[in-house]
């Protein structure tokens, strides 16, 4: 799942290579990822021939300002991938569902082969209106909440502690990699509850938040890291030695030598160190 790190990153790479091209086309393989519109044409004739003044990010969507107003949303979903290609002669990868050709030449392809990426267009004054925008909490990258701010909204939640790290009305764009990341970073369990907090454990998970997304941003731009990608796109890297307990299982924590174990909380699986994490 493409989480707020790797959002940024694509931003950045993409930033630079959309900037100031005109769209030529826009082709969708089915009404999927464009469901907000009954056909095809009704999305694609809002994009043919328009401009791409920039692109930014919003919490874990990113938004491509388009010339006479208007911007175009894409919401990665669990799997979503954007492909560049010089050519429409390289082969399209397997679940391609929006293909964009630019007049300048090159494509930007939307690979999502769990079909749950979304793209729509808006007037850009009017996103923040909107409630994929309106209901998005703080954006870990962005905000300069200070942590006694942030311990007022925990302590009103009572939630546990990872389910309130994935919940985007909490926090933009964390999901089940950093929100494990960050509870080994701050030394505390998934299942504590946020109200029962101390507020040393506060200031600890607050400051886990935040140096956690920002090393994850610093990971991915490294030298190292670019180098591992195929396709200029950051979801494709293994970059399980930058993780220190997500999907590591059976190894030994890196910070007191036990091993790290999973278990399941609601839906989903956890890891942690049993040790280290309290």
């Amino acid at each position: 799942m493409p989480e707020l790190p790797e959002i940024e990153i694509l931003r950045r790479e993409l930033e630079k290579d959309v900037s100031g091209k005109k769209i030529k086309t826009v082709e969708a393989a089915a009404l999927k990822p464009i469901r907000r519109y009954k056909t095809k044409k009704l999305f694609t004739e809002l994009l043919d021939g328009k401009k791409l003044l920039g692109l930014e990010r919003r919490g874990p969507y990113l938004v491509a300002k388009i010339e006479g107003g208007d911007a175009l949303v894409l919401d990665l979903g669990s799997a979503g991938q954007l492909v560049r290609a010089k050519t429409a002669r390289t082969a399209a990868p397997k679940g391609t569902q929006v293909t964009f050709t630019f007049t300048q030449g090159g494509l930007l392809r939307l690979v999502d082969p769990k079909g749950d990426a979304e793209l729509w267009v808006a007037p850009l004054a009017d996103l923040p209106t909107l409630p994929e925008f309106a209901e998005l909490g703080i954006d870990p990258l962005e905000s300069s909440i200070s942590w006694a701010d942030f311990a007022r909204i925990i302590y009103h939640r009572h939630q546990k502690l990872k389910p309130l790290l994935m919940d985007r009305t909490v926090l933009a764009g964390i999901g089940p990699v950093y929100s494990d990341e960050i509870l080994f970073a701050a030394g505390l369990r998934h299942d504590r509850e946020s109200d029962k907090l101390t507020e040393q454990e506060i200031r600890r998970f607050y400051r886990a938040i935040v140096e956690t997304m920002h090393d994850a941003v610093k990971y991915h731009n490294s030298a190292a890291a670019q180098s591992a990608r195929t396709s200029g796109d950051p979801f494709d890297e293994e970059h399980s030695d930058h993780l220190k307990v997500y999907e590591r299982d059976g190894d030994t924590c890196r910070r007191c030598r036990r091993e790290i174990v999973k278990s399941r909380l609601g839906n989903r699986m956890t890891y942690y160190c049993e040790a280290c994490q309290v």
